[in-house]
């Protein structure tokens, strides 16, 4: 039976990836301090003593193989931490990889360490390094898309799809935008004070800029803001909310963020306080949180969307998840929703998002809103609706505590490198907002390019072009948008039909057509960027893919690479439901590859079964 100081220090394991030289010491012979070795079969004794909590069951029917085979089998050191980091982490990886993918990345360029001829003993290594990092996953950049990369570096044609980045893949920028930033960032006599800068810049455009520079202070773009952003952006954020909700927002609530990602580490962060500490996370999800969860030292605790109903989900689902981690000793402190989907694309609706804020404030749980895509919205009928405004209207939600993220990456304007965004405080205790602002002022502030970003794409406007009224009745434009009649209008109003238009196409076309695979079905794609089809695959390929240590998404996705050069990431990154195969693609290639994209899905899903079958 383990000692209670094992199951301390493997409780603390699972938690934060701390104690797991501590536990391999505890066992007999683990603490040999000139032949450090521990049986395999002891190992396997112990996980099930703990009843095998948060041991993945392929993981454990390895270790479990090689403590029963004829020969004893001796873990190292290094041998039970790479089992302990595989076998606990939420999504099956091959450990054992990341190095030589890393190392063969064609944008990774040289190293030192590959010319030394003898490699030094490193005291910072795999067995002492953070385990909570060596645990994490980010399946969008992960296997396939390393592999995608190395074909591109040798001459193949890859269609990346695997990641919501518009503009690498040939969307084109709005010029307002880049227009106001570009003379934000020039020097006066350069930009807005050069006797010939009406001949290059519209003049909505220079009054746009001259209003932002005075915001931004003579230490111009180069010089740090508030930690919260620049006072002047921060209000115009909250002019956005209040008339897209028709409720109060204010500044001193509002932190501009290194795209939402930056903001959710930060709540996160400052969520964590226990090794028991858990947050409810949709599955399907965006890997961003399991990541963050694992590195972090918290729980994840998965609610499953039901993909028969158009990726709904229930109050019974979340009261039993919630009571599930209540019966381990788990104490969940926050959920998060991605609304609109993301891998999922669905739309959350009043009565969906009134159930999950009752929730969260009948239990006292932080609701985590992330609405990066509320301006990708496509399908007929369907609206965003923020979870603040629900909250703000809902019966019994007054003491709701949440926290809203929004971002420049996507929506029309696709700026993913600028690294805008911003997150709104609501319902928060003081002291704790005050101790978040202490965590931004850390990093002083964020980038100036996306605060303005922010700023410039964040106002409601509700008179639109005649091209875009037809398809959405409300779309946020900018602080001081081109108005018809200055030299901007026209141009402006044209960019965003088009990106907006040509998405509602692209959508359609991509779920159509994988629909009309046989053995390949996909919700339609309410919002967002993304399809998220199931595919149904041979007994034959399923089992070589776990003789290979594979997920078969995984097995699938890496076949599809490389017989068609179409990059996507595989379902199981994001999380599914047990037996499920599938995979994430988006449709922000251009219209023409994406029919070829579709056409290829097809031949190759129909010769991979033929070989497995």
């Amino acid at each position: 039976m383990p000692t209670d100081a094992q199951r301390q220090l493997y409780a603390s394991y699972l938690a934060t990836g701390r104690g797991g030289t501590e536990l391999f010491n505890s066992f007999e012979g683990g603490d040999d301090i000139e032949n450090a070795v521990v049986l395999a079969a002891d190992i396997v004794d112990f996980l099930g003593s703990v009843g095998r909590e948060g041991i993945r069951a392929d993981e454990f029917e390895k270790i479990e193989a090689l403590a029963t085979s004829t020969s004893a089998e001796l873990f190292t050191l290094s041998d039970f931490l790479q089992f302990l980091a595989a076998a606990t982490s939420t999504l099956s990886h091959r450990e054992s990889e990341v190095q030589p993918r890393y190392e063969r990345h064609s944008s990774t360029g040289k190293r030192r360490s590959l010319f030394l001829k003898e490699p030094p003993t490193y005291s910072w290594n795999e067995d002492t390094m953070s385990q909570s990092l060596r645990r994490m996953q980010y399946a969008v950049r992960g296997e396939v898309v390393m592999l995608a990369e190395e074909l591109k570096a040798e001459g193949r044609e890859i269609i990346f799809t695997n990641v919501g980045n518009p503009h690498a893949v040939g969307q084109k920028c709005i010029t307002y935008y880049r227009q106001v930033l570009a003379l934000c960032d020039l020097p006066d006599e350069c930009g807005v004070d050069h006797p010939d800068v009406e001949r290059l810049f519209p003049k909505d455009v220079i009054a746009r800029a001259r209003l932002y520079k005075d915001a931004i202070g003579t230490g111009g773009t180069g010089s740090y803001s508030h930690s919260q952003g620049v006072k002047e952006f921060r209000e115009h954020v909250a002019k956005f909310i209040e008339a897209r909700d028709g409720h109060e927002s204010f500044a001193g609530d509002i932190f501009l963020t290194n795209g939402a990602s930056t903001g959710i580490q930060n709540i996160l962060v400052a969520l964590m306080s226990s090794d028991r500490d858990a947050v409810m996370i949709p599955i399907p999800q965006y890997p961003i949180y399991s990541a963050l969860i694992a590195l972090l030292g918290g729980r994840q605790v998965g609610y499953m969307l039901d993909e028969q109903s158009s990726w709904a989900v229930t109050e019974e689902e979340l009261n039993s998840r919630l009571d599930e981690a209540k019966a381990t000793g788990l104490k969940v402190k926050a959920l998060a929703i991605i609304n609109p989907g993301n891998p999922t694309g669905q739309v959350l609706d009043r009565r969906t998002l009134e159930t999950i804020c009752k929730f969260c404030a009948a239990n006292g749980i932080v609701l985590l809103a992330d609405e990066v895509y509320q301006r990708n919205i496509y399908a007929p009928g369907k609206e965003f609706l923020s979870a603040k405004k629900i909250a703000c209207e809902t019966k019994d939600c007054e003491d709701l505590q949440l926290v809203s993220f929004h971002s420049t990456s996507k929506g029309l304007i696709g700026e993913c490198g600028r690294r805008g965004g911003y997150m709104e405080m609501h319902g928060i205790d003081p002291y704790v907002q005050a101790q978040v602002y202490k965590l931004a002022s850390s990093g002083l502030c964020s980038g100036m390019a996306g605060q303005i970003m922010t700023s410039l794409s964040k106002f409601p406007m509700k008179s639109l072009s005649a091209a875009l009224t037809p398809l959405i009745p409300w779309v946020p434009l900018v602080v001081n948008p081109p108005k018809p009649g200055e030299e901007s209008y026209e141009l402006f109003t044209d960019e965003e039909s088009t990106i907006f238009n040509s998405l509602v196409r692209r959508s359609k076309l991509l779920v159509d057509g994988l629909n009309k695979i046989e053995g390949v079905t996909c919700e339609p794609s309410e919002g967002a960027m993304y399809a998220f089809p199931k595919i149904e695959l041979p007994k034959g390929a399923v089992a070589a893919a776990e003789e290979n240590n594979q997920t078969p998404d995984t097995m699938y996705a890496l076949s599809l690479l490389d017989e068609t050069g179409i990059c996507v990431v595989p379902a199981s990154g994001f999380g599914q439901a047990d037996g499920r195969i599938g995979f994430r693609t988006t449709f922000l290639p251009p219209e023409d590859k994406l029919v070829k994209a579709v056409d290829e899905f097809k031949r190759h899903h129909e010769l991979f079964c033929q070989k497995w079958n």
